[in-house]
């Protein structure tokens, strides 16, 4: 027997999404080409939300 909600159910879709900062090992966080850290960007925070990190959790923020 199939639960009636897998009928419907749908692989969640995955955007492709260019941020324009990365992840410092040695700094553990997000930083900027030029080396600064991103959370210290207003405009990337605005445009983001926040600076999700991908070390570990998906939950963790550096903001």
């Amino acid at each position: 027997m199939q639960l009636f909600v897998l009928n419907y159910a749908r692989p969640a879709e995955q955007l492709e999404v260019s941020t324009p900062y990365s992840y410092d090992c040695g700094q553990q966080l997000n930083v900027l080409p030029g080396g600064r850290i991103a959370a210290h960007d207003h405009a990337v925070m605005r445009e983001f939300g926040a600076t999700t990190s991908t070390a570990g959790s998906k939950t963790h923020f550096d903001d």
